[in-house]
């Protein structure tokens, strides 16, 4: 088992910068996969970024050039720093961990005010 504990979440002016932390802890070996995931009221949860354990990344159009996915798999922790905030980026963000099956944490909220 995988246990995800998110961190970091709370409330932006537009143009700010919020950074999430993702850590894993149980059986953390052989993770290959972690990414955030965001689903805002309403809508379906989108893939945000996702990052290999050999350090591969890839990101949504919609948040490109704004947001980095990190980890340091030393901590079995994962970040990611959202820059230049909009409105559209309120939701909740959630962790995700890939091992035989998906693992996922309890969600943070992140809110940009305009």
């Amino acid at each position: 088992q995988v246990q995800l504990v998110e961190s970091g979440g709370g409330l932006v002016q537009a143009g700010g910068s919020l950074r999430l932390s993702c850590t894993a802890s149980g059986t953390t070996a052989g993770i290959r996969v972690m990414g955030w995931y965001r689903q805002a009221p309403g809508k379906q949860r989108d893939l945000v970024a996702y990052i290999t354990s050999e350090g591969w990344r890839n990101y949504a159009d919609f948040v490109k050039d704004r947001f980095t996915i990190s980890r340091d798999n030393a901590k079995n922790t994962m970040y990611l720093q959202m820059n230049s905030l909009k409105p559209e980026d309120t939701a909740v963000y959630y962790c995700n961990a890939k091992k035989m099956m998906d693992y996922w944490g309890q969600g943070t909220q992140v809110t940009v005010s305009s």
